[in-house]
Formats: C-alpha cells, sequence, structure tokens
C-alpha cells in the first residue's frame, strides 16, 4: 500500500478513494527530515492535509510524531525537505501537554484572554469566541473557575477551545484527547466532524488511540521515522498492514 496523492474528497463508500474536491491541500511536506543533535527523529515525510478532512499520525512511541507536529507548527527547524502552506494559512497547535502552574489564582476566563492576547476578563467577555469554543466543548460554565481546580479532561478542554479561538484553517492536535472521559470523548468526536463538515478545518493528530483514530479520520499515516503507510482507515488499520508497518521498523531512534 503506497502513499501517493489521490485527488478529490475522502469517500466513505466502495470504489477510489478521492481528496480534496481537486483543491490544492492546505499543507503539504516534501521529503522533510528533523532531529535532536545527532539522532534523527524522522527523515523523507511526504504527507498532505486537505480542507475539510481529518488525518491521523499513528505509529509507536518514539517514531517522531510529535516532532513532526512542532516542526509543522513551526517551533522545530526542519533538516531536510520543505512544507508547502496556502497563502495566510492559519494554523493551531495544541501540544499534548502545556507546562502549566496550576497553582497560581487564574481563572480559566483570565487565562483564555491572555492566550489570546485580550484585556483579562471583564464583564462582557463571555460573549467572544472562545465561550462559543467551550459551549461546543460542553464546558462553557468553567469561565470563573481557577485552572487548578480542573481536571485533567475538563482543562484539556479548555486548551482545545483556546486553539480554536483563533480560527484556525488548520489545527495540530497532539494526543487531544488524553485525560477525557468516556462522555467528554464523544463530546469531543462530534466536534472533530462539525469542524471539519461546518467549518472546513483541516485537522492534523496524533492518537494512539486507534478506535478513536477509526471512528473519526478520513485519511491516516502511519509514522515510524518514516511515513510506512497512508490511506483510508479501512486500508492502514488492518491488522497486517499494522503488524508489517511495526516490524519493519521495530526500534526508533
Amino acid at each position: 500500500m503506497g502513499e501517493g496523492r489521490v485527488e478529490g474528497r475522502v469517500d466513505a463508500g466502495e470504489g477510489p478513494v478521492v481528496r480534496g474536491s481537486g483543491a490544492p491541500p492546505l499543507l503539504r511536506t516534501v521529503g522533510i527530515g528533523a532531529g535532536y543533535g545527532e539522532g534523527t527523529a524522522f527523515e523523507d515525510v511526504s504527507l498532505e492535509v486537505f480542507a475539510r478532512e481529518v488525518v491521523s499520525l499513528i505509529g509507536p512511541n518514539g517514531a517522531g510524531k510529535t516532532t513532526l507536529l512542532r516542526c509543522l507548527a513551526g517551533i522545530l527547524p526542519l533538516r531536510e525537505g520543505r512544507v508547502e502552506r496556502a497563502p495566510r494559512l492559519r494554523i493551531s497547535y495544541l501540544p499534548q501537554r502545556l507546562a502549566l502552574d496550576r497553582l497560581l489564582p487564574v481563572t480559566v476566563g483570565e487565562f483564555l484572554a491572555l492566550r489570546l492576547g485580550r484585556p483579562l476578563f471583564r464583564p462582557g467577555w463571555e460573549k467572544g469566541e472562545p465561550v462559543e469554543s467551550l459551549e461546543e466543548l460542553g464546558v462553557s460554565g468553567l469561565l470563573h473557575r481557577r485552572l487548578g481546580e480542573l481536571s485533567g479532561g475538563e482543562l484539556q478542554r479548555v486548551l482545545v477551545a483556546a486553539a480554536l479561538a483563533k480560527k484556525p484553517q488548520l489545527l495540530l492536535l497532539d494526543e487531544p484527547a488524553t485525560g477525557v472521559d468516556l462522555l467528554g470523548a464523544a463530546a469531543f468526536d462530534a466536534l472533530l466532524h462539525r469542524l471539519r463538515d461546518r467549518d472546513g478545518l483541516g485537522i492534523l493528530l496524533v492518537s494512539h488511540d486507534l478506535h478513536l483514530v477509526h471512528h473519526i479520520s478520513d485519511w491516516i499515516y502511519f509514522l515510524n521515522r518514516k511515513i510506512l503507510a497512508g490511506g483510508p482507515p479501512k486500508e492502514v488499520l488492518r491488522a497486517d498492514q499494522l503488524a508489517a508497518a511495526y516490524q519493519r521498523f521495530p526500534h526508533p531512534r
């Protein structure tokens, strides 16, 4: 199974899988690679993300998935290859872990205002875009709560809301469902589908949860330092394909 480019929109039915409706991708990488020191995190990675598409990156620990997202977000430099972006592309990145001092006496509303570069919380601010994102995530009642009082799942949903409030066209998510309970996970799945279908976002996410990936993805890339497979879930998540991919590079560097 190759990962060559296929034009058009993902079709859940039988027949050829198509992507993008003939439009160019929001983001395309061509043979990119990066690493730390003398080590290689990933190399020769070529992939595409279109509007109105959820693309998942899967692979074992240490395969380079988080490093790849950080490169696409502009946080880390590339060693090789190039990244092509749509003109004036707005990207939001949600890391797997965000360094927060949960002892700070900061409310959710104040935190969101600071993340967006707006004045601190004031009366009437509740009508802004961050609150709309919170409502979609089912946590709109958290604005006056302190960050230190939130559960892991509540905090994760607040961070997603902060990313959405910037009105991105492309959303990069690293293990976004971490710490979210089953009810919250169902709401999160529905939110991703709304962002794709209603708002036309492209979404690139990293996850080890293959059930989540199978349920929400239009396209999947299997990464283990290199792209070993790419295609719709019904192809990439076949047991024989997964076994072959893991055996090909059993010990990622």
